[in-house]
């Protein structure tokens, strides 16, 4: 019996139908190419169901919508996870775009000139892939998270929901940005005696919400500073790059007068684990019941087989185009282009510019 299976062929494959995925297939139907969009989720928009239940955007909705269809909500508003989430599900299906979900990739390689997508229905060989992925898939927690208590509820902020999942007693939030200051101030205001734990990251010095925001945050702060001057073609993009890519940004939501009014303690680092309790790096030892750990994620891409990660483990590419292994691109990584590379009207730059590559390749090809 001939247990061999010959692989589907499709042109262009893009794995993840978020925010990215979504939008390089939005400009690849326009450009009218054959592509599939690959969704390990049951649902388009899960991996933001799945956050926490408080969780809002930062951006008013008025600048998050894709290209082609705006965010049905108020202008001001800020859209709550599963607003964010029904929106790309309708998204997809409003301009027919091809997505398969329940499909996980488990490994994409190089196979006789032509890429081959190993996922756990089958496989498809593609003349170019798209990875439209953020780069933290795999959480990072310390490895002494292990010596603590058997007692203590663990939690990673992908893992949290809500106060509910608490035991009663002192919280720790390990890492102190946006996460960590959102969920700590939750918890306070729930009765949980709550620290938080790490560098000051600092904040935005105004209310997102007030007339300050609408007039400087968005139309400014992001539009204009983080997607146009803090980019890899200016100076001052590449010299804020590295600290952005390995540091949390500013506190936007949370000032830390509202930590402070809510009870919320500040503490420096978490160092270890001492008796099955954490202890901070000036030697403190917090008897709490509970600990999350903000301590962000791993890039999370050890199934691409393909020798194009530099020795931090990150992509080598240019813009999302991979030029040691062309036809490969990645879209929806954090700067990938700009520090809004992360954020809607950022992620629809990259996008565009990601598809405009795979147009002019698939009719280099053709000719």
């Amino acid at each position: 019996m001939n247990n061999v299976r010959e692989s589907e062929k499709i042109q262009t494959v893009i794995v993840g139908a978020g925010q990215s995925g979504l939008s390089v297939g939005y400009h690849l139907a326009r450009r009218g190419l054959p592509f599939v969009i690959l969704e390990a989720n049951a649902r388009i928009g899960d991996t933001w169901r799945r956050r926490w239940d408080s969780l809002r955007l930062f951006t008013p909705a008025r600048y998050d919508g894709l290209v082609g269809m705006r965010f049905p909500a108020p202008m001001h508003s800020f859209p709550t996870k599963d607003q964010m989430a029904d929106y790309l599900e309708n998204y997809a299906r409003h301009f027919k775009l091809p997505v398969r979900t329940g499909v996980r990739v488990n490994r994409v390689s190089k196979r006789g000139g032509k890429f081959l997508v190993e996922t756990d229905v089958g496989e498809i060989e593609a003349d170019q892939v798209v990875i439209a992925m953020a780069d933290f898939q795999k959480r990072r927690v310390p490895d002494f998270a292990r010596e603590l208590d058997p007692s203590i509820v663990q939690l990673h902020s992908c893992e949290y929901h809500n106060p509910g999942q608490l035991a009663a007693g002192g919280l720790l939030i390990v890492g102190a940005g946006n996460s960590g200051a959102e969920i700590a101030l939750e918890a306070a205001r729930h009765g949980h005696p709550t620290w938080v734990s790490g560098r000051d990251t600092g904040h935005v010095p105004f209310r997102i919400d007030g007339l300050p925001g609408r007039h400087v945050l968005a139309p400014i702060v992001l539009r204009v500073v983080f997607h146009r001057i803090i980019t890899l073609n200016t100076p001052i993009g590449r010299k804020v790059r590295p600290t952005a890519v390995s540091h949390g940004g500013p506190l936007i939501r949370v000032k830390p007068k509202d930590l402070a009014a809510a009870g919320v303690k500040r503490e420096p680092r978490t160092a270890g684990v001492k008796n099955g309790l954490p202890v901070l790096e000036d030697g403190r030892v917090l008897d709490v019941a509970n600990v999350v750990w903000c301590t962000g994620f791993h890039p999370g891409f050890s199934w691409i087989d393909l020798p194009v990660f530099g020795p931090s483990g990150a992509p080598m590419h240019e813009r999302g185009v991979v030029a040691t292994e062309p036809g490969l691109y990645f879209v929806g990584l954090h700067f990938l282009f700009a520090l809004s590379s992360t954020m809607i009207h950022g992620v629809a730059r990259d996008a565009e510019h990601v598809a405009k590559a795979i147009f002019h390749r698939a009719r280099s090809e053709a000719a």
